[in-house]
């Protein structure tokens, strides 16, 4: 496909640091959404779509339509928008066939029935196995399995751009963290080599960007440049290294103000809780330690 027919536009949650997608191919018009973030009150309690109606005005402007929105995994750190993009525009909600895991594992920590929850990869319309191919309009796409982050983690190759989810951040960032349940550095530490070996001009899109240092906002890098700067993953980083290097850092973290809420939505594919008698719907948090 030519490059002068793909579209890709940027757009930014501050609340979240959020880098969300509109891939399409201007040929035919079809688009896709990655990563989609529903805005989230955690205060007040309320949710609203300032950001996905921004990238469904964006659709609407340039003639697009919405064909599939790709997460690269059930997020910690925002709750997604993906259900509410379904209900606007018919499109298809994907993600890698990891999600069952994940849903599997916090199915028991929120102690989901399964009425609410068959952790069978319900709630999303595609469940993505390695390397399989799928198209935007006439764009070819390919799905990496990239897990280590999550259980679930996937990168999706879109000729020659490749959008990482939060396996890799930044070079002066490093890579994501590896202590949730089902993460593991060894294992993101081998899926970052499937992404170094391909082509060193590859783009690489981020998911998320905390501006290290007070510097700019940055969104995008390439395979070469991550393969020379990345603090935590060197072309010539052993495994060893990385795993000791990631574990340590990891044991210094908080844990993420939204991952309750986040992930009780996003194993849901962007659902809300079903409302009670009462009209209302609510979160779980579990509760640690004892009285």
């Amino acid at each position: 496909m030519s490059q002068q027919n793909l579209l890709i536009e940027m757009f930014f949650d501050h609340d979240s640091s959020t880098f969300s997608y509109v891939v399409a191919d201007k040929a035919t018009g079809q688009a896709a959404i990655i990563d989609p973030v529903l805005n989230y009150d955690a205060a007040a309690g309320a949710v609203s779509t300032i950001d996905a109606d921004k990238m469904l005005a964006f659709l609407k402007a340039n003639n697009l339509k919405l064909q599939w929105v790709l997460e690269t995994h059930a997020h910690a750190d925002h709750l997604s928008a993906a259900h509410y993009l379904k209900q606007q525009t018919g499109a298809s909600i994907a993600i890698g066939e990891g999600i069952r895991k994940v849903q599997q594992t916090f199915k028991v920590v929120f102690n989901l029935s399964d009425q609410e929850l068959l952790a069978k990869g319900d709630y999303f319309d595609k469940l993505f196995a390695d390397n399989e191919e799928f198209q935007i309009g006439g764009i070819k796409a390919k799905v990496i399995n990239t897990p280590g982050h999550t259980n679930d983690s996937v990168s999706y190759l879109i000729a020659g751009n490749l959008f990482v989810g939060d396996s890799l951040f930044m070079p002066d960032a490093g890579t994501a963290r590896c202590d949730f349940p089902g993460g593991d550095a060894h294992i993101l530490y081998r899926s970052i080599q499937r992404i170094y070996q391909l082509p060193e001009e590859t783009l690489i899109y981020m998911c998320h960007d905390y501006q290290p240092n007070g510097r700019e906002l940055l969104y995008k890098t390439t395979v070469a440049e991550q393969k020379q700067h990345n603090i935590h993953v060197k072309a010539d980083t052993v495994e060893a290294d990385f795993v000791a290097r990631r574990e340590a850092r990891d044991r210094t973290l908080a844990v993420p103000r939204l991952i309750y809420p986040s992930v009780q939505v996003n194993i849901r594919g962007g659902q809300l809780p079903q409302a009670e008698a009462n009209g209302s719907r609510y979160i779980k948090i579990p509760l640690k330690g004892a009285l």
